[in-house]
């Protein structure tokens, strides 16, 4: 069986999302964003703004400072991408529109679970609001919630803070079923339209079911993490969606797609592209950079521990008191190895990039390589936020001339 330490696996995921090397000298177009996409298949959204959204932190983790506005036109006006559901709420590549409209033609699917059953129930009785929302998209075009009247003939329940919210709630419904996509977004508002208006009218649309779903989603997840067991598979791109996923994997072992791998230390039930195999042992350049809190790499927290030994939980929902490293929280990644993480926060009153702590892991290299570097990082991301200044409030002893 093919081996390969963590190291090499580390190097390899590394490498295939983007993050090794030199950042790029010139300015990112929109098509080099949509080839970044392309390498990580998705990227997560997520409302927190601390600093940036998750997806631009990704980007420019990737491409340094970059002109929001490029995304804007791959997103929006080429539509490129559109606003689906991957292993979390995402931006996808409209080119893999067949793999998400599986999950729209069959979502809610599981085993028949009370949630499911009632989510089919409402969705099912209350067409008054759907026909409701479908006649203003049609007439109106690209529409915020607001134009939405509550035409509901029973509230929404749940055990959550969407009881009562009906025409957001219907909204969700309609849009994982490919019925309503997201046209645009004004500031952090959602601006909904027919889907098949959201996307472009390339994208391809022939329907996929069963086993060919798996046997395209996983070769492109395992690509994306560089090599991965079966849990890091099922939690990664097209989440839950792989039928068959272990006889998947071996249908495409034997027609050589992808190869069995033995982590040291990790288990042999690895695999990786075939592709890639060449690649483990390839020279790696490394560099230093910040990483959102749900960037690619590491958004599969005990993939994360496993590999990187870094143990990585998001503390913005942890009262203060109880918080161990900080509310908004960017791990800092140099080389092939997680070595510290920042609490951030932009003062816009002050127009300031403010590093509340800077943490170090244990065993991080010695001398002034690593904190000149850190900081570095951290003057280029103020920058690009349009901050005229960077305060660093605490830090690790040995680093705080640097930092001073």
């Amino acid at each position: 069986m093919l081996r390969a330490t963590p190291q090499a696996v580390r190097r390899l995921a590394i490498r295939n999302q983007r993050l090794d090397g030199p950042l790029p000298r010139r300015k990112a177009t929109p098509q080099d964003l949509l080839e970044t996409v392309r390498a990580l298949r998705c990227l997560q959204l997520d409302p927190t703004a601390v600093v940036a959204r998750n997806h631009l932190l990704v980007l420019f983790s990737r491409h340094g400072a970059f002109d929001e506005r490029a995304f804007e036109q791959l997103a929006y006006e080429d539509r490129a991408l559109f606003e689906y559901w991957a292993h979390e709420a995402s931006y996808v590549l409209s080119e893999d529109l067949p793999l998400h409209a599986w999950e729209m033609r069959h979502w809610p699917h599981g085993r028949g679970g009370a949630w499911q059953r009632r989510v089919n129930a409402w969705y099912g009785s209350e067409v008054g609001l759907r026909e409701h929302i479908l006649e203003v998209l049609t007439e109106a075009g690209p529409s915020r919630a607001t134009a939405f009247e509550d035409r509901a003939t029973v509230a929404w329940e749940s055990g959550g803070w969407t009881t009562g919210r009906n025409v957001s709630r219907m909204l969700d419904m309609m849009w994982v079923r490919g019925v309503v996509g997201i046209s645009r977004r004004e500031g952090a508002q959602r601006v909904w339209d027919l889907m098949e208006r959201c996307l472009p009218a390339e994208a391809p649309r022939e329907p996929i079911e069963g086993r060919e779903i798996t046997r395209r989603a996983a070769p492109l997840a395992i690509k994306a993490l560089g090599a991965a067991r079966v849990p890091h598979i099922r939690a990664h791109f097209t989440r839950g969606r792989y039928p068959d996923l272990p006889e998947v994997l071996a249908e495409l072992h034997r027609e050589g797609v992808i190869e069995p791998l033995a982590v040291e230390g990790l288990g042999e039930d690895w695999w990786i592209c075939a592709e890639d195999v060449e690649r483990l042992n390839d020279d790696f350049k490394g560099r230093t950079v910040l990483l959102s809190p749900f960037d690619n790499l590491l958004c599969d927290r005990a993939r994360t521990e496993a590999l990187f030994g870094f143990h990585h939980r998001l503390e913005i929902y942890v009262p203060r008191p109880k918080r161990r490293w900080g509310y908004f929280v960017l791990p800092i990644l140099d080389g092939d190895r997680l070595v510290g993480r920042v609490d951030l926060a932009m003062d816009r009153k002050r127009d300031t990039l403010v590093a509340h702590t800077v943490h170090a892991e244990p065993k991080v290299p010695r001398g002034a390589r690593l904190p000149k570097a850190i900081r570095r990082e951290l003057e280029r991301l103020a920058a690009w936020r349009g901050a005229a200044n960077l305060e660093i409030h605490a830090a690790p002893e040995a680093w705080r001339s640097t930092f001073a």
